[in-house]
């Protein structure tokens, strides 16, 4: 396997928690069925992981706030290993917690299904994109995760960090027009997700449509012909656009 296609589990985790089940936020804002699961339930679980990544989800008003750190979960799941962790975000490892188990029907109940629903989301049938309301929630989704994922491989797979060490400090907005934005905060190298756009930024990437955005997410069509069609707007500090944009090419090793 060659350096360019290299993956790791610590990186993986890093985006199972951050991105993956980040994406719960955008879940629960978007998508009405989400909230309908949630109905007035409040809860919050830590998933706490050795050598690897800490976070808290918290549910209340039926939306997701996602926070770094476990200190205050009422159900903390931790992880021996990011393997463990992964290997639960793919199905095939069963979490145990060790802090709230009255809260357990929460975990197995609401959100068990909220989980379930978010992979319909980020996986949906084909013939499910052709409702241009879920083609836009799915979307989303999908960009949020995407988003938050760049980040953590320009923070810890080797390839990402390598493109990560010419970007310059700033703000790079992601946005697709009409439907959603986020940006990545650049700092000493490292990249940071916020959906809080900062009022300055030093560099955008704007997707014209959301299905443009979708075909470059699903592959069906290549950034640099998007940038030259004018599907997608790029400007501002060009050395953050173009390293962003390969980062952003190995979303796809860690999520596929």
């Amino acid at each position: 396997m060659s350096d360019m296609k290299y993956t790791d589990e610590r990186t993986l985790a890093y985006i199972n928690l951050y991105g993956v089940l980040g994406g719960l936020t955008a879940l629960c804002d978007v998508v009405p069925e989400a909230k309908k699961i949630l109905g007035r339930s409040t809860c919050s679980i830590g998933f706490d992981i050795k050598n690897g990544p800490s976070a808290t989800l918290t549910f209340v008003g039926g939306k997701c706030i996602f926070k770094e750190g476990v200190e205050n979960c009422a159900i903390k799941i931790p992880f021996s290993a990011c393997e463990k962790f992964n290997g639960m975000v793919a199905g095939t490892v069963t979490p145990i917690p060790t802090r709230g188990m009255t809260k357990l029907p929460f975990l197995l109940g609401k959100f068990k299904k909220l989980t379930a629903l978010l992979e319909q989301y980020l996986r949906p049938e084909p013939n499910r994109l052709g409702d241009p309301v879920f083609l836009k929630q799915s979307t989303a989704v999908m960009f949020r995760v995407i988003a938050s994922s760049v980040a953590q491989i320009a923070n810890y797979d080797k390839v990402g960090q390598a493109s990560a060490s010419y970007i310059p400090d700033g703000a790079i907005l992601l946005e697709i027009e009409g439907l959603t934005s986020a940006a990545l905060i650049a700092k000493n190298h490292t990249l940071t997700f916020t959906d809080k756009v900062p009022k300055a930024c030093t560099s955008f990437m704007k997707f014209t449509d959301v299905s443009v955005a979708r075909d470059l997410f699903d592959g069906n069509i290549n950034s640099v012909a998007a940038v030259g069609l004018g599907d997608v707007r790029i400007g501002g500090m060009i050395p953050q656009i173009d390293n962003v944009n390969r980062i952003l090419s190995r979303v796809e090793l860690y999520l596929r």
